[in-house]
């Protein structure tokens, strides 16, 4: 059964071991192996970039990027100064590229971000932004091949489509048969109650605008 900790990413008794620090659930791991070795099969070395994220870690990115600590982009990729944009600017900001704590799919042990470490180019690190996905990208083999053989092993992407909210995450995985379930359990009054006791920053404004936020940045990517 997941509790309430579970889904926030309060919790990760959930969770086995996959592989190096990434863990995910149990089936979502099974199913992950089982399409990693499809992939070596089709000559790519299909791993995780991240996986399950705590709630301290996505809140910590959280409030970095609010208090201008960490990158803030704006829908092309380009930077942002915090501290010239309004409480809701930011927010809505950060929301673009990053979850709420509470309400991000990683706390749920089904999603996972995935790349191929040998058609990186030397040198250069990994950014987990969409051109390096798409046509043209190095990653591109690897989205077209996910895309014709993930569905197969239950796997889908939840942000392949810019639907006003979320921008669009090729690199994103989800295992659809135990994220189905997650997405109808989570609601706007068990995010908030996560928030309390904890440094959320903006918490005020979220708060007051949480219904509204749901529906454009976390239910509206739950379909699929």
């Amino acid at each position: 059964m997941i509790t309430d900790e579970m889904l926030t990413g309060r919790s990760d008794a959930h969770l086995v071991p996959l592989c190096g620090p990434h863990r995910l659930q149990p089936e979502a791991a099974q199913a992950f192996v089982r399409l990693q070795q499809a992939a070596r099969a089709a000559g790519f070395d299909l791993q995780p970039a991240s996986t399950f994220r705590d709630f301290d870690r996505q809140r910590a990115i959280w409030n970095g990027k609010f208090r201008g600590e960490r990158p803030l982009l704006d829908h092309a990729c380009q930077p942002l100064d915090a501290a010239a944009l309004t409480v809701a600017q930011r927010c809505e900001a950060i929301l673009r590229w990053s979850a709420l704590p509470g309400t991000s799919r990683h706390h749920w042990g089904t999603d996972l971000d995935v790349y191929d470490p040998s058609l990186l180019p030397a040198g250069q690190k990994l950014q987990l932004e969409p051109w390096e996905y798409q046509p043209g990208g190095y990653f591109a083999p690897l989205t077209a091949w996910l895309t014709e053989h993930m569905a197969a092993f239950g796997f889908y992407r939840p942000f392949a489509e810019d639907r006003g909210g979320v921008a669009i995450e090729p690199w994103h995985l989800s295992y659809r048969p135990a994220a189905r379930t997650l997405e109808r359990l989570l609601t706007p009054e068990k995010i908030i109650s996560s928030w309390q006791g904890q440094d959320v920053a903006g918490a005020e404004w979220l708060s007051a605008h949480i219904d509204t936020l749901f529906t454009r940045y976390v239910s509206i990517n739950h379909g699929g």
